[in-house]
């Protein structure tokens, strides 16, 4: 994991032996024995996370924490010491610590609140990359990732061009924001752009919104109407959700393609259209065109350009971009100091699939600006739904490939579930499929008399296969 660690502690042996000990889990870890030295060093070679001790000569470590707090907030202490009091803890929680461990303390321990801070320190830099990103988005559209640059680039191809273009996508991905990205990009910029949507009106009512009508073409008819074909001029007419348009308009709006002249419903006359039409839909239509539901003739008129807006769940790399812009807009709109987004109420972000796509996540960042008190949004601040998707996944990072023993091996998964669950013991043994205490001799970890391993009750024996020869026996697990 990328990131650098500083072990402060007055006793030299101590300082090397736990630096050399977050060395060999594949850390970058560096010792040093006095504050003094620690804020000397801090100058010339920065470090991600500062481990110290808490009684030292000269300054103490919640000082320590208080000096790094100034002059490096971007660093997280980690305070350990062996005079542990609740005083103790929130002093240096308020100077500036980050976590707060007791002696005696195993370097599994210690090695799991320092990869815990490191990826707090990352994700932080993360954010605050993000937001700096995220002013500088063309024609609406948010996202650093490769489908989206992918698109951005045919956007700008297809933008000058007069051709007919068919937004594919499902729904709330941003379907009109690309239309309208084509039209801002377009030499009909200066134009209007028209949008309607195919699925929110009858036949007839569409007809007359597209076409126009004469006066007395229906009973309503008190006066004529322009239809939006003409109302649009030379810019753009953007028809969302064009797979609901129903049969018998697909047939009237294919002659509009063909001829580029329409008749307002009731009228003699034909008007000449000079707009360029740009299509959207949620749907399938060649599968719509294979069940004649949609017309074979219109569906290749309509797609002379496709571009396809890919749904959030496959631009992952995109969502804290999206959420920081939609954060930074709702503040401002409700006059409200909301500036950030918490580490923890980040990865709950990122790690949901979003099935509304960017409309969900939109909506999602309102509530949460609607509902903070604090100038970053925490995970309290997001929809529950977040947080219940969360639970249900477990991810463990097993980390690069390389020869080491199966005992090795059996450590470093168990103390991957233990980080993946916050450290909570109980929790890691039940997903292990162990108890405690098994869990404690996994880790190589002595309980203390603050936390025994409670006794669990025995699994039930299963009749003994005769297929080989019975090992020795282990001790039994049992519980004092």
């Amino acid at each position: 994991m990328p990131g650098s660690i500083l072990v402060v502690d007055d006793d030299p042996d101590t300082a090397r032996l736990l630096a050399d000990a977050l060395r060999r889990r594949g850390l970058d870890a560096h010792a040093e024995t006095s504050a003094r030295a620690c804020l000397a060093r801090m100058r010339t070679d920065p470090f991600d996370v500062v481990v110290t001790d808490v009684r030292m000569p000269d300054i103490g470590g919640i000082e320590l924490c208080a000096q790094l707090r100034a002059e490096h907030p971007e660093v997280l202490p980690i305070v350990v010491t062996g005079h542990g009091s609740v005083d103790t803890a929130i002093a240096a929680i308020r100077a500036g610590a980050y976590d707060f461990l007791l002696k005696p303390v195993t370097t599994d321990a210690i090695e799991i609140a320092v990869i815990r801070a490191l990826e707090h320190v990352a994700l932080r830099r993360q954010v605050a990359e993000l937001r700096t990103q995220a002013a500088s988005h063309v024609t609406g559209i948010v996202g650093t990732s490769p489908s989206v640059q992918a698109m951005l680039e045919m956007i700008e191809r297809v933008a000058p061009s007069d051709a007919t273009v068919l937004i594919s996508g499902e729904s709330g991905t941003g379907k009109e924001l690309v239309a309208r990205a084509l039209h801002a990009r377009s030499p009909r910029a200066n134009e209007p752009f028209v949008a309607i949507n195919c699925a929110a009106m009858p036949a007839p009512l569409l007809e007359s919104e597209l076409f126009g009508h004469v006066r007395g073409a229906f009973t309503d008819a008190k006066q004529a109407r322009t239809g939006l074909f003409v109302q649009a001029g030379a810019g753009t007419v953007f028809l969302d959700e064009i797979g609901e348009m129903p049969i018998e308009m697909q047939v009237k709006l294919l002659r509009v393609l063909q001829e580029r002249r329409v008749r307002p419903v009731g009228g003699d006359t034909e008007l000449p259209v000079h707009a360029r039409v740009v299509t959207a839909s949620n749907r399938d239509l060649e599968e719509e065109v294979r069940t004649k539901r949609f017309r074979e003739d219109l569906y290749y008129r309509i797609n002379v350009v496709a571009i396809h807006v890919p749904p959030l769940r496959e631009r992952a790399d995109d969502v804290l971009v999206l959420a920081q812009h939609f954060l930074a807009r709702s503040a401002r709109r409700n006059r409200k100091p909301v500036t950030g987004i918490s580490p923890p109420a980040a990865r709950l972000l990122t790690g949901y699939d979003w099935p509304g796509n960017v409309r969900e996540l939109e909506n999602c960042l309102e509530r949460a600006v609607a509902l903070c008190r604090l100038e970053h949004i925490t995970i309290d601040d997001l929809p529950p739904r977040l947080g219940a998707h969360a639970q249900g996944k477990l991810v463990i990072d097993s980390g690069p490939v390389e020869m080491i023993t199966l005992d090795e091996m059996e450590r470093r998964y168990v103390r991957s579930v233990l980080a993946a669950v916050g450290g909570n013991k109980t929790r890691a043994a039940r997903l292990l499929g162990i108890d405690r205490r098994s869990l404690y001799r996994r880790l190589e970890i002595t309980p203390g008399p603050a936390e025994p391993a409670p006794a669990e009750p025995a699994a039930p024996t299963e009749p003994a296969e005769p297929a080989e020869p019975a090992e020795p026996a282990e001790p039994a697990d049992t519980e004092p």
